[in-house]
């Protein structure tokens, strides 16, 4: 058994079932390995960004790491956009990345590079591979460190002759820590705050799942509290009969004035809020300064644990009935604009859909009305890392291939790994992307008027739109295997939509703006 057998065979027995690779010359043990070892799904993509996000959407979904093949440092940097949105996810995540033979490094070929360097600011653990015998401890070691609540993306950088030298056996299989208990004393300061008023718990992690929004809701039943999560969120489960929690708005003014009134922050499972970006006169913080933060939880600990404990002290009942559901939007008709795309897809939207939002300033509208929506699962722009939508449909619709994948795109963001269409083309993906095509980054547009310019000069206009040309985005999809329709009003998009949503594989639905 060669070093590359050795590690997937270890990967296999960890519980690792899909690597998603863009591979090179230095990876070629380890693409032979995946023929003699059975149990890992091999899955290409054309860019590495895309293996990335696919890794960390598949992660969201099933709170397994997925395997990514990498070549080289080169390689490996094309995907470090989405590595970081999936960091600030806590995503458990394998990088493996290919290394010249450990003799040829000193030659200083072309392709060489200081792998580690890269690798260090978007990983929590980085390890070289020495030696063949030690390649199936080491994967074993990195499936475990990626594993270690709250999740993290473990690195793992493999010569070229550890792959093909000869190896030891396979090592145990990874471990999975449980996360760690709250004390009783934060339970308690966090039940006085409740008791004073004017408190709200900000929710993050498995918080937002539905054992932890339950236990939130009995907190909230006990004490009035407010419950809120951050703009944007690992995973968020939403619908039906689940409790409703408000989003802090994503810009710092409003997210202020969300916040202006408060006495006491509880952070369960999250870190305290900052602005996203730093603006003249506006605090990095977002709550006041006189309002206490108290940590009920760590990301990594016990939050829904502790949750239910903070519930039990207030004297909250074990079952707490649900909120009356706002009634759902109807099928619009008319214009298609934001307002009509987001009302339209919160009335259709199925059970069970797993929606990857990357709609930008065009996804605002359908999260507001969604919450009335039947049961769906939302994954969000964690690390702000544009590009991160199609890949993480691509790894949501392989982790549950059983739910209908929805994925909001905005067009700019879309463009940066559009290559995820043929990926969810070959592998026959049910995953229905909405392109929102506005034809510009109208974030910035805002952000240039918020900056007191306004009539944007040429520059500013030449920066800010996606025109002249026009992209065509369902010629882009064709070309790559997805079938795909232009709607330019509401009726041909819910019919569009209706028809996707019924027909299992890949579609796109490019939405006129």
């Amino acid at each position: 058994m060669n070093g590359a057998e050795a590690l997937i065979r270890s990967a296999v027995a960890s519980g690792v079932d899909v690597c998603f690779a863009n591979p090179g010359t230095t990876e070629m043990p380890l693409v032979a390995a995946l023929d003699r070892v059975r149990g890992v799904r091999p899955v290409l993509a054309l860019f590495e960004g895309v293996c990335t996000g696919a890794a960390d959407g598949y992660a969201r979904l099933s709170d397994r790491p997925a395997m990514t093949l990498l070549h080289l440092g080169p390689g490996f940097a094309n995907g470090i956009a989405n590595l970081h949105n999936a960091r600030r996810a806590r995503s458990p995540l394998l990088n493996v990345i290919g290394d010249h033979a450990s003799w040829h490094l000193a030659a200083d070929a072309p392709l060489t590079s200081d792998i580690v360097s890269l690798a260090n600011p978007v990983s929590g653990w980085v390890r070289s591979v020495r030696c063949a015998e030690n390649i199936a401890a080491d994967t074993v070691a990195a499936i475990e460190a990626a594993l270690a609540p709250p999740g993290q993306v473990a690195t793992l950088i493999v010569p070229a002759d550890c792959q093909w030298n000869e190896a030891g056996g396979v090592a145990a299989s990874a471990r999975r820590m449980a996360p760690a208990a709250v004390a009783s004393d934060r339970i308690e300061r966090a039940a006085r705050a409740l008791r004073d008023g004017d408190a709200a718990l900000l929710l993050g992690g498995v918080a937002l799942r539905g054992a932890g929004l339950r236990a939130a809701a009995r907190v909230r039943a006990a004490s009035s509290a407010r419950l809120l999560h951050d703009v944007f969120v690992a995973r968020l489960e939403r619908g039906a009969d689940l409790p409703a929690i408000e989003r802090l708005p994503y810009f710092p003014e409003q997210a202020i004035a969300s916040l202006g009134n408060l006495r006491s922050l509880i952070l369960a499972g999250t870190r305290e809020p900052v602005s996203f970006f730093g603006y003249p006169n506006v605090p990095s913080r977002l709550a006041p300064e006189a309002c206490e933060r108290i940590e009920l939880a760590a990301p990594g600990e016990d939050v829904v644990g502790a949750l239910d404990a903070l519930a039990d002290a207030l004297g909250a009942p074990r079952d707490v009935p649900a909120l009356p559901r706002v009634e759902r939007p109807r099928v619009p008709s008319g214009a298609l604009d934001v307002a009509t795309l987001g009302q339209a897809v919160a009335a259709l939207q199925p059970e069970g859909a797993i929606i990857v939002d990357e709609a930008a300033t065009s996804g605002a509208v359908w999260f507001a009305l969604a919450g009335s929506a039947p049961r769906h699962t939302v994954l969000g722009l964690t690390g702000g890392a544009i590009g991160q939508g199609l890949p993480t449909a691509v790894g949501a619709a392989i982790a549950c291939p059983q739910r209908k994948v929805i994925a909001l795109q905005a067009d700019g963001s879309g463009m940066y790994t559009a290559q995820a269409l043929w990926t969810m083309a070959r592998e026959s993906l049910d995953v229905v992307v909405v392109l929102c095509a506005n034809r510009a980054y109208r974030i910035l547009q805002l952000e240039v008027a918020r900056a007191g310019i306004a009539e944007p000069g040429p520059a500013a206009r030449a920066l800010t739109e996606l025109s002249n040309p026009t992209l065509d985005w369902c010629a882009l999809a064709r070309g790559m295997g997805v079938p795909a329709v232009r709607a330019i009003d509401a009726g041909s998009f819910v019919k569009e939509f209706s028809r996707a949503l019924a027909d299992p594989g890949p579609a796109l639905i490019e939405a006129w703006l």
